[in-house]
């Protein structure tokens, strides 16, 4: 089912079960497989592949999807792979810009207003929450979780959980402060970014265990909402944290 004012190039293949959103722009070449929904308004270059069957060898044709919301931009060779039985969609949300050649795998969710740059891949049940950044050439190990307003300097790997609002670089992969520009840009105030820091001098930089930490950032930052949503990533961390 295509939208009003859907453009689509030549040589694409949109296939049957398909649903393309009001001026939305399909490139030359691209394969939009059954199954797969896009929003309004996105913006699809050439070359990409949406909706193909994971490369997952347990997958058995099980009717599973790709959805992708509204305002995204997939520049060229972008592929974005259906779910599988374990989770059943791949879900990247609105207004993400997803770079060239960037690799969406089986099952991950991904949140709104997310930058993948040139070259970012991405393992199964991989989860990427709203406003993070990836730099180019980031590999992320399967079911890794990734908080909200994260930047990932380019070419490193993810192999644990990165929890929100922080900086993340090196081999391996740490911390390496708050990500201070973006949450200013994002009108976080002055004394939540205050907040945000000290909860993580505490948990990356103290002589605290990191149960210590967390009890700390529960008794005496209880009131700021960010450092609530530190506490529940890092408590409900399955990977463990970088």
């Amino acid at each position: 089912m295509l939208g009003d004012d859907v453009s689509i190039g030549p040589y694409s293949v949109i296939e049957d079960g398909v649903t393309i959103g009001s001026g939305t722009t399909i490139g030359n070449f691209v394969t939009v497989v059954s199954g797969t929904s896009i929003g309004e308004n996105c913006r699809v270059f050439h070359y990409c592949s949406l909706g193909e069957k994971p490369q997952d060898m347990k997958y058995r044709g099980e009717d599973t999807r790709v959805e992708i919301g509204d305002n995204v931009v997939l520049r060229e060779y972008v592929t974005v792979n259906r779910g599988t039985a374990a989770h059943g969609i791949t879900h990247v949300g609105s207004n993400t810009l997803l770079m060239a050649y960037v690799h969406i795998a089986h099952d991950c969710i991904i949140g709104e207003n997310v930058i993948l740059a040139n070259l970012v891949t991405l393992g199964g049940h991989v989860e990427i929450n709203d406003w993070a950044s990836l730099g180019g050439g980031v590999l992320v190990h399967q079911f890794s979780k990734i908080g909200k307003h994260v930047f990932v300097g380019g070419g490193f790997r993810i192999v644990q959980d990165i929890p929100p609002f922080i900086l993340a670089a090196g081999e391996p992969l740490r911390y390496a402060g708050i990500n201070r520009v973006g949450l200013k840009r994002r009108g976080f105030s002055e004394e939540s970014r205050r907040n945000i820091k000290r909860a993580y001098r505490w948990f990356f930089r103290s002589q605290l265990t990191r149960a210590e930490a967390l009890e700390k950032m529960k008794t005496e930052l209880a009131a700021e909402p960010a450092v609530k949503d530190i506490i529940d990533f890092i408590s409900n961390s399955e990977r463990g944290v970088i």
